[in-house]
């Protein structure tokens, strides 16, 4: 191989590196950390938590006499790890009781969009998608990255 061919093997070896380098960085899964919500989703949330779920979870989802607090540490810990399609999912087939799947996906994501606001995580540019799928991809990560 004479030197020349041996350079361009070189340089295509090093962009087809960078290409697949690129490529990781894309695919890196996105957290809670990442802005994942709007401001605006999240007030839209709040005003829903507080017709929907602040009776059983208290104002703000600080906890209430018949349920659990939506904040803090130990509700962190609980999600840790999982995804925010798991928290959306378990919102849409098990909230509120006796009206389990009847909030629509759009107002859900803005619940979620809340409860993620309320655990002081921070907001972004694009909200919170409503297809639970999408949904799957966002790591809930109680400690920053």
């Amino acid at each position: 191989m004479t030197t020349r061919e041996r350079t361009v093997v070189l340089f295509v070896a090093l962009g087809a590196a960078g290409i697949f380098s690129a490529a990781l960085r894309a695919q890196a899964p996105r957290t809670v950390w990442d802005g994942v919500y709007t401001e605006e989703q999240a007030k839209r949330g709040a005003v829903l938590f507080d017709k929907e779920c602040a009776q059983c979870h208290g104002p703000s989802g600080a906890g209430g006499s018949m349920a659990p607090a939506l904040t803090g540490q130990a509700f962190s810990a609980n999600y840790d790890g999982n995804s925010v399609g798991d928290l959306f999912d378990r919102n849409r087939t098990t909230m509120p009781p006796g009206k389990e799947g009847q909030i629509e996906a759009p107002d859900n994501a803005a619940i979620t969009a809340f409860m993620l606001q309320a655990n002081a995580f921070p907001a972004g540019e694009t909200e919170l998608p409503s297809q639970s799928m999408m949904l799957k991809s966002i790591k809930y990560l109680a400690e920053k990255p």
